[in-house]
């Protein structure tokens, strides 16, 4: 059961809606948030982990032209975001959470699916990349719509004091599904080999997200919406222009340019060390030096399994010590070790690639850990969900979508595979500095309005 208890604190003069949920609903809408999280991530994720087979396929070849084309899909999808966050995020605060979440989930699994699908270029030629932009698009629409919804949903049925621990398994879900999607790919690769990978199996991670979407769907269709939204409609409080309230508040701007910056380093930390690891090690080592896609898979699986299991450690640290401690030691480490690791990473060792992987994913949990947390915070809930779609899908086309596109380029126009160690120092330090306009907000409730 979930009850609703108005309250009269102040937060900057600003009013604290106070609710509470029994702790079965709060266990309920984790997993309903992680699972969608899962799921997204799960059909993002194989993109980054076979695009190599989706430039043999889809673009008519491996060579690094194709890769570099397969890698715009990658940025197409995250500049449709912003269209995404807007429309959904307004949808998402004048309607509820719940409905909405529910249908991107099954939109984003169908277009993964569909990716799956494309016929390939030998038989319909330059109609395949144009489908797998298409699709991309869609993906991206929908994805810019999903996690400030998903983090939105679950950070407004959580406890104040334990908000992180619970509000973690949503990103805790997003690396389990890349690390699903590596072991998959993996065994595939391992019992049909290479060449029956490139001439048909490749299309069986994307066609896996029939049923997880579905699950998904199910698990969210059957949750209530949010205490936090609910409290606002039964007082006739919602917002009628969610998105005019936001570009015309001095503090939300405010907020939208930390929500942009403070995510820097996820993109090196996301998109790098895991969506595009993979393609990384099969293709920019040189001298000899690159990897086997199993052993490339491998490599990063080590990584996932890493930070899955230090997420919810550095959650729980967060709601003890603070969000700004945690996220300022996770900027710090990824600062330092970020270049010694690499060099670990190019030497093609298997043995040295596994610990520098490790090492940065222990690094980068803090981050991942807290970071969503912090940005759900910033905003009150009548505009909580436009405003953090808004400022996250814009930070993602900076920092995360174009990683793959930039990487390929800067790695082939220096020579140097040590390029992501230099980005993910530079976004650490963006990160670093944009903590100090953070306000504490550990324990806080959350802001109505």
């Amino acid at each position: 059961m979930t009850s609703i208890k108005p309250g009269t604190g102040t937060l900057d003069t600003e009013q604290i809606q106070v609710v509470t949920a029994d702790g079965k609903v709060v266990r309920k809408a984790t997993i309903a948030g992680a699972m969608g999280s899962f799921v997204e991530w799960y059909d993002y994720g194989i993109y980054g982990l076979l695009t190599t087979y989706l430039a043999i396929n889809v673009m008519g070849s491996k060579d690094v032209g194709s890769l570099l084309l397969t890698n715009i899909g990658f940025l197409v999808s995250f500049l449709a975001r912003p269209f995404g966050s807007v429309i959904c995020g307004y949808l998402g605060d004048k309607m509820g959470r719940k409905t909405l979440l529910s249908t991107l989930l099954l939109l984003i699994s169908a277009s993964t699916a569909a990716i799956g699908l494309i016929p390939s270029h030998a038989i319909i030629g330059i109609a395949a990349p144009i489908l797998l932009i298409l699709l991309r698009i869609l993906q991206g629409f929908s994805a810019g719509g999903e996690v400030a919804g998903a983090m939105s949903f679950v950070g407004e049925y959580a406890p104040n004091r334990t908000r992180n621990l619970s509000m973690s398994f949503i990103a805790v879900g997003s690396f389990a599904a890349l690390l699903f999607g590596s072991l998959l790919s993996t065994a595939l690769i391992a019992t049909l080999g290479d060449a029956t990978m490139e001439a048909w199996a490749w299309r069986i991670p994307f066609l896996v997200a029939v049923p997880l979407g579905y699950v998904g769907f199910f698990i969210r269709s059957r949750m209530e919406d949010t205490p936090h939204f609910a409290a606002l409609r039964e007082r006739n409080q919602v917002e009628r222009n969610p998105l005019k309230a936001v570009f015309t508040s001095k503090r939300h701007l405010q907020a939208i340019a930390i929500t942009i910056f403070l995510p820097a380093v996820n993109g090196p930390g996301y998109y790098l060390l895991f969506a595009y690891m993979p393609t990384y090690l099969k293709t920019s080592l040189g001298n000899g030096h690159n990897f086997s896609s199993v052993q490339a898979l491998m490599v990063t699986a080590v990584g996932l399994v890493t930070i899955i299991v230090a997420i919810p450690l550095m959650a729980r640290l967060s709601d003890r010590i603070g969000r700004k401690p945690v996220l300022t030691l996770s900027a710090i480490a990824m600062a330092a070790v970020s270049y010694p690791m690499f060099t670990f990473i190019v030497t093609g060792q298997m043995g040295l690639a596994m610990v520098g992987a490790a090492v940065m994913a222990v690094a980068f949990s803090g981050h991942a850990a807290v970071v969503h947390t912090v940005l759900t915070e910033l905003f009150p809930t009548t505009v909580r969900y436009s405003a953090y779609s808004i400022g996250f899908s814009i930070s993602t086309i900076i920092f995360g979508g174009s990683a793959p596109l930039v990487m390929t380029e800067l790695i082939k126009s220096t020579g140097s595979s040590m390029v992501p160690a230099y980005a993910s120092i530079i976004t650490a330090l963006i990160t670093l500095a944009t903590i100090f306009f953070l306000k504490e907000t550990k324990g806080q409730a959350l802001r109505s309005h």
